[in-house]
């Protein structure tokens, strides 16, 4: 197969493997509904791009590979099919990409992109990963290596495709249950089965299901007691986190909070059966964050302006926690959180959970849900989050030094001092930064 086109290639899954196709001397191709940033860096890569879907869009591929979302119905899937070409879904084209390599592959529900863009500091290999790295500046860096540092996708069990010689369990919260037919049975058998597949394995095993692993051979992170001595610095206005990790010693690692902490120290581990502890201790200091996971995208002496990817609750309250740390410790004496819920789904089956995260808060800001496609389901978040009495804006606009934030084209309240923080995996980064 020389000739492989890409239906939803603007995905950051999709990307990456575009990219990395790419690189190894296939002719490249995609298609999607619309423009955006990655489509277009993808285009100056050098890669065929073509807006929206279009049956004329199929040609003489010898394989589409397409994005979860897309439907029997997309019409580049139906002419392909028509005309006999593989079609196979991003799950489905995995084992054919990721055959014969040596897979570093981090899952979990929360932390995988973080804890994947810190081994890849630490392993060399090409990077593959659902975020964009600020050490390589993309979510695909390529390196003429059999290694492979790949971030595994649990939410339609592709994670099982993914051929990983080590894999990283960052935890297995239930997530994405929709999937799974809120089945926790086949959920946690999922994960298992990812771990079992695997020839070493490094898991946080204070989480509730990794916990009861304890037949399986793994290296296994404590975290209430292997790590020790957790301590935040501010440095030229960038947070870092250092710590003691087991008996090994010290740490120091771009972030700040103890998740960052435990992610780091996965990441250190996962990457001890590649180097010695010295060169992973040096070498963790290449890491400087990923995009949009507390991503300070301004900062003046009274207006800090942070994007987060968070969008579970579980991930808002650990980024919350690290928010005030960091309000604190630069002189800002007020927290705005902007949250756009993502997905009805995952917005219901956790609302409890979501009126909690947000505890501690000065302003609560709650953007339209984010549907992801789906079916809309009615939520009352007037009375269910009525103790923070969140203000309820359609959209934002990036000023200069500050927020507005607007019902329409009504600016309801401009937002110019403190820490603000946006959360959210729809499209609020692009609001936050104006683009």
């Amino acid at each position: 197969m020389n000739y492989i086109h890409f239906v939803g290639i603007g995905g950051i899954g999709l990307s990456g493997l575009a990219r990395y196709l790419k690189k190894e001397g296939f002719a490249v191709s995609g298609s999607d509904i619309k423009e955006t940033k990655i489509t277009k860096k993808l285009k100056d890569e050098g890669i065929e791009v073509s807006i929206p879907h279009d049956k004329n869009n199929v040609k003489n591929q010898d394989l589409i590979i397409y994005t979860a979302v897309a439907k029997d119905d997309n019409v580049e899937l139906k002419e392909a099919r028509k005309r006999g070409i593989l079609t196979l879904s991003r799950r489905d084209a995995l084992p054919l990409i990721l055959k014969d390599r040596r897979v570093f592959a981090t899952c979990g529900a929360h932390g995988k992109s973080t804890t994947s863009a810190m081994l890849a500091s630490l392993v060399e290999g090409t990077v593959i990963i659902g975020a964009e790295s600020k050490q390589f500046d993309t979510n695909m860096h390529y390196m003429a290596s059999n290694n492979i540092i790949f971030e595994a996708d649990e939410s339609d069990e592709s994670f099982l495709n993914s051929n990983p010689f080590v894999a990283v369990v960052t935890n297995a919260e239930p997530e994405h249950m929709e999937y799974y037919n809120y089945d926790l049975k086949r959920f946690y058998g999922a994960y298992e089965q990812f771990l079992k597949s695997a020839t070493i394995r490094v898991i946080n095993a204070e989480d509730k299901f990794l916990s009861t692993l304890s037949e399986m051979d793994a290296i296994r992170l404590y975290p209430s007691r292997d790590l020790k001595d957790i301590k935040t610095v501010i440095r030229n206005d960038e947070p870092f986190t250092s710590f003691i990790l087991k008996d090994l010693g010290r740490f120091e690692v771009w972030g700040i909070g103890e998740h960052i902490a435990l992610d780091a120290s996965l990441a250190i581990l996962a990457s001890l059966s590649e180097m010695d502890l010295e060169s992973a201790r040096e070498k963790l200091k290449n890491y400087r964050g990923i995009k949009k996971r507390f991503d300070i995208i301004q900062k003046s002496d009274s207006f800090t302006l942070i994007d987060d990817y968070g969008h579970h609750p579980t991930e808002i309250r650990a980024t919350m926690s690290s928010a005030k740390k960091y309000a604190k410790m630069v002189g800002l004496d007020e927290i705005t959180a902007i949250w756009q819920p993502h997905k009805y789904t995952r917005t219901h089956d956790n609302l409890k959970g979501f009126v909690e995260c947000f505890a501690g808060v000065d302003r609560l800001i709650i953007l339209p849900v984010w549907s992801a496609g789906e079916e809309k389901i009615e939520i009352d978040f007037k009375n269910e989050f009525k103790k923070y009495n969140p203000i309820f804006a359609n959209s934002l606009k990036k000023m200069r030094c500050s927020i507005d934030l607007l019902c329409d084209t009504k600016v309801l309240k401009n937002i110019d001092k403190g820490l603000i923080i946006g959360f959210g995996a729809g499209d609020i980064t692009y609001q936050l930064r104006g683009a």
